[in-house]
């Protein structure tokens, strides 16, 4: 990714539309940049950009990742510590577009809701909320899998007098000082909120559906280096933790006993965190190692040592006018309710009407699933190339290094389609259909099949990882195959553009 592929010099310029400034929108654009290509445009629904970086700022927030592993690598960066936390990855990201002069080419409050392709002209036009109108030889959604927040509406919402709120919608005028609160949801974030909500509260209760995997997070501050010295050991830290996190994937894919590692590092710090052995006991994990993500937190177990802390692992009936009841009646009291329930990842662009060739609806193509062709490129879509989609989640290690995959696949497209003997890059349904039934089958053996999780989609087939080794789909995205997409070329009558 650090040498970016050069537009083509003798070729007719590519008009790019983008959805979405987050992490995947914001690193096509300055590859773009880089690259030589200037006739696009990134929109994004939000007053800001970042994505998951803006909308996530709840108390403790923070990358599970190290910091060395999220970053470009084309943008690298002198981070303050292993685990850096929200505003200092915000910060980066927008260092980034102001070191690459993206705002020109930002516009920022406009929500896409509707992509259409148009057979004649050979191009995308989009139409905006507010009725705006934009259009682009190459549309490509950046939307990502973490952008939709998933809020289930429990029974008794309406007569509960209290306050919900999401942890990906924080309100930062809420106090919770004295207050009797409650999480749901006991993910990533929750591991984070827990420690912080703790300290402010009279009461916290943490409503557990099944207790996860929480390993130590070995956080340290980085000493700031700089010269030629520093530039190797952040290249150096850089490689090292992505190797380390290859060979992680295998206890995940294929089952290897190392990950029994996770295993024995979380019970060690269980034994030596929780006192009651009582609360130990139903903050063990039962499911398989993996399964799930794995939590990383050195603060989260030692909250339940608190007096004021409960554990409860009853599941959620309803709520009353100031309560939580549970399936066995018991009722829990509270004033502020903290959903910790994650993201709807397997919705993809559920938020976007589009249409592709002979009026085919995305939505009716994903009915059972979201499925692409090396988790980019939908048949009957030409042009319209995914950033994050189906298949290109990693149950270890980095998506920054998937995204850069993604964009250098990208750039290589714009570079046949600038060309102007395939105008148009439609793939073949036989060619999505094998990689389909490939990522089904390498992902059945993997632990994300085995039990209930986000990774998981409405036929139960899991629609969000990679079943391998990021290196593997590197190699598999470095070069468009033409061979996988129709051969329709500049001089298909059918499809000419009206005079």
């Amino acid at each position: 990714m650090n040498r970016p592929r050069r537009a083509p010099r003798h070729g007719r310029p590519v008009q790019v539309v983008v959805i979405g400034a987050g992490i995947s929108g914001l690193g096509l654009g300055m590859a773009l940049k880089r690259a030589g290509h200037h006739d696009f445009t990134i929109l994004e629904r939000a007053d800001d950009i970042g994505g998951v970086w803006r909308d996530n700022t709840y108390p403790g927030a923070a990358c599970d990742i190290p910091a060395p592993l999220y970053s470009y690598s084309f943008a690298p960066h002198a981070w303050s510590q292993r685990y850096a936390g929200q505003q200092e990855i915000l910060r980066y990201l927008r260092g980034c577009a102001d070191d690459h002069d993206l705002h020109d080419h930002l516009r920022l409050g406009t929500e896409v809701r509707e992509a259409r392709f148009d057979e004649h002209t050979r191009r995308w036009h989009l139409r905006t909320h507010a009725g705006d109108t934009y259009e682009a030889d190459v549309l490509v959604p950046a939307c990502g899998q973490l952008s939709s927040p998933s809020s289930p509406l429990l029974p008794g919402t309406e007569r509960f007098t209290g306050r919900i709120v999401h942890s990906a919608r924080w309100e930062h005028g809420l106090d919770l000082t004295g207050r009797r609160v409650a999480v749901i949801g006991t993910g990533a974030s929750a591991l984070q909120i827990v420690p912080q909500v703790a300290k402010q509260a009279a009461h916290l209760t943490v409503f557990q559906r099944s207790a996860p995997y929480v390993v130590p997070r070995w956080q340290r501050a980085y000493r700031p280096v700089g010269g030629p010295l520093g530039r190797l050991g952040a290249k150096t830290a850089r490689l090292g933790w992505w190797l380390f996190n290859e060979l992680t994937v295998p206890g995940l894919t294929r089952r290897w006993r190392t990950r029994g590692l996770t295993a024995y590092g979380c019970a060690a710090q269980l034994r030596r965190q929780v006192h009651d052995p009582v609360i130990r006991e139903r903050l063990t994990p039962r499911d398989e190692v993996g399964c799930k993500r794995i939590g990383i937190s050195s603060d989260y177990y030692p909250v339940f040592n608190e007096p004021h802390v409960e554990l409860v692992t009853d599941p959620v009936a309803d709520l009353t006018e100031d309560a939580i009841r549970t399936e066995t009646g018991s009722e829990h009291p509270v004033d502020v309710i903290v959903q910790a329930t994650g993201f709807s990842a397997t919705d993809f662009l559920a938020s976007l009407h589009v249409t592709g060739r002979e009026g085919r609806v995305l939505a009716d193509h994903w009915r059972d699933g979201a499925r692409a062709y090396l988790g980019m490129t939908v048949p009957g879509f030409p042009n319209m190339f995914v950033l994050y989609g189906p298949h290109t989640n990693v149950g270890a290690g980095s998506v920054v290094h998937m995204v850069e995959s993604q964009i250098r696949y990208v750039l290589d497209a714009l570079r046949v389609i600038g060309r102007g003997t395939r105008p148009l890059l439609d793939v073949r349904a036989d060619a999505e259909d094998t990689f389909t039934a490939e990522m089904r089958r390498r992902l059945r053996s993997t632990v994300w099949s085995t039990c209930r999780n986000w990774y998981r989609g409405k036929n139960a087939f899991v629609t969000t990882n990679w079943p391998g080794q990021t290196a593997e789909y590197r190699r598999r995205t470095r070069r468009v195959n033409l061979a996988h997409y129709r051969p329709v070329g500049p001089a298909d009558p059918a499809r000419a553009p009206r005079t």
